[in-house]
């Protein structure tokens, strides 16, 4: 029997490394993986399909990949009732007895607890692999390192620093940037500041969400700080832009609100597939909503309506809108 794991748990919200993780183990299939690999979402299929999958022998090889994603935040989510214990038992007894063919990824893209029952009990099994892949703490660093190990490009710190912020933490979209900026400087010379403000022009929505969470802790110099910042960072908006951002802002909220309170996924992956949004801002939605009702939020949007049409009747300003508006949200 082969000393090698016939399962793994790949969980977190590193989304990139999480992916390259992936990537290793199709590519360890070889050119007829096609023929043995099968992926699967967790929450459009069961324990026992997935599991008769990666049992069944390989055709003409010596591995059967099968990649399920979502499927233990599934079966343990409030509310799985006892379809979910019944499958988390199932797939717990056959775990230890897969075959040695088997290679069985089950993804996470949110980093599972360490009170997660098929966590815990997994992590004593001895065909097992776990692995956390979790978004680094420093994303300035994260960039220099990867423009690096990736591009084999160098990026000073001050570049590495405004892309950071202009991405918010978005590391897909981070290394979207990066990836423009190699290409443009072509090894020429390390990536600067005039690079990333030539490639990468400010983005209003880049300071959105801590608007919005300002609003909603009712720190209104915190609000209008950051508003004028980014009317100031960008001139050529005269407000409608940054207008519309916080305007779609909250509708993400309210729809979120809805979707949880009609008995929807709470997982972030469930709510970005709900509202057609990154996994990333569908996490950042979904915490936001809990600072709101949604009788707070059909006003806000109400108040939101009438500013818009009074600015584009000439009733207002788009900046004194925005002045306006935090005033009436929050307290200080």
């Amino acid at each position: 029997m082969s000393d090698s794991p016939t399962f793994y748990i790949f969980h977190g919200d590193d989304d990139i490394s999480l992916e390259n993780a992936l990537n290793k183990m199709r590519d360890s299939m070889g050119a007829d993986g096609d023929f043995n690999t099968s992926e699967f979402e967790g929450s459009e299929t069961t324990v026992p399909d997935v599991l008769g999958a990666v049992k069944s022998m390989p055709f003409l090889a010596d591995k059967r990949l099968v990649i399920v994603k979502g499927l233990i935040s599934h079966i343990t989510r409030k509310g799985a009732g006892e379809t979910g214990k019944k499958a988390s038992e199932r797939l717990l007894e056959d775990l230890p007895n897969l075959p040695a063919h088997a290679r069985l990824v089950l993804v996470e893209r949110d980093t599972l607890s360490d009170k997660n029952k098929i966590l815990r009990t997994t992590e004593k099994m001895g065909n097992g692999y776990i692995s956390k892949f979790e978004k680094p703490k420093n994303l300035t660093t994260w960039i220099i390192k990867r423009a690096k190990s990736e591009y084999d490009v160098e990026i000073v710190p001050q570049a590495a620093q405004a892309i950071a912020d202009v991405v918010n933490d978005d590391m897909r979209r981070a290394d979207s940037e990066l990836y423009k900026l190699v290409c443009y400087v072509d090894g020429d010379h390390p990536i600067n500041e005039q690079d990333v403000a030539t490639l990468t022009p400010y983005v209003p929505e880049a300071n959105v969400f801590d608007m919005v969470d300002a609003l909603a802790q009712g720190n209104g110099n915190t609000a209008l700080r950051l508003i004028h910042q980014a009317l100031h960072d960008n001139p050529r908006d005269p407000g409608f832009g940054l207008f519309s951002l916080i305007v779609r802002q909250f509708r993400l909220i309210l729809m979120v609100r809805e979707h949880l309170n009609s008995g929807g996924g709470s997982q972030n992956p469930t709510i970005a597939k709900a509202l057609g949004v990154h996994p990333f801002v569908a996490g950042k939605v979904s915490q936001q909503s809990r600072a709101f009702n949604t009788e707070q939020l059909d006003s806000i949007l109400k108040r939101l309506q009438k500013y818009d049409q009074d600015m584009k009747t000439g009733r207002i300003d788009p900046r004194l809108a925005l002045d306006l508006l935090v005033t009436s949200l929050t307290r200080n």
